[in-house]
């Protein structure tokens, strides 16, 4: 069950003490979302992102595969594929670079990266994306992301030309914390 947004309930950095401790908490609370409640939840963001996208009509998209209890949104892409959507997968290359980019079609064989995270199989790479489908661990009242602290979508994000970045969150997980000089913040965030 989420809590109440309100401010005595919000994570912080002062809660936290760190961005490290941040992360963690933020990470224990998603986890702690009971599975009915998630279902729900990802239901809603789902038909956010099919809403955004049948109004703007991306090129394509970037997504993501689910982690540590990020919102599920597989069903919705196999919904936006249906519609002639082509999406990508994100691909680390190295610690300090940017994120590539691997074409993906619901059903592809998938593999696993050194981080553990599905990806495609074939290998495929495609042009970044436009827009980028962003999975946030906290988010702030100003558009920031906290993810795992790796920075690659805040580079992906200083690419020039700047691809959309739709943020994806549960409600849950907005925190108080400031933005860092390398951050880059969201567009806007869907959230439930």
């Amino acid at each position: 069950m989420t809590q109440p947004k309100n401010s005595a309930h919000k994570l912080s950095i002062e809660t936290a003490q760190s961005r490290p401790e941040l992360r963690k908490l933020l990470r224990k609370k998603r986890q702690e979302i009971a599975a009915e409640q998630k279902q729900v939840l990802d239901a809603e963001i789902g038909r956010q992102l099919l809403a955004w996208c049948q109004q703007n009509q991306p090129a394509s998209l970037g997504v993501y595969w689910p982690i540590q209890a990020e919102p599920d949104l597989r069903t919705y892409y196999r919904e936006l594929q249906g519609s002639g959507l082509r999406l990508a997968l994100p691909l680390v290359t190295g610690k300090d670079m940017a994120l590539s980019f691997l074409d993906w079609q619901a059903g592809d064989a998938m593999a696993v990266d050194s981080y553990g995270i599905a990806i495609p199989a074939h290998g495929r790479l495609v042009s970044q994306p436009p827009v980028l489908i962003i999975p946030c661990l906290g988010w702030n009242a100003a558009g920031y992301r906290l993810g795992y602290g790796g920075g690659f979508y805040d580079r992906t994000l200083a690419a020039s030309p700047r691809p959309v970045a739709i943020g994806i969150a549960y409600a849950c997980t907005e925190a108080e914390f400031a933005s860092e000089p390398h951050d880059i913040a969201m567009d806007f965030i869907i959230k439930a």
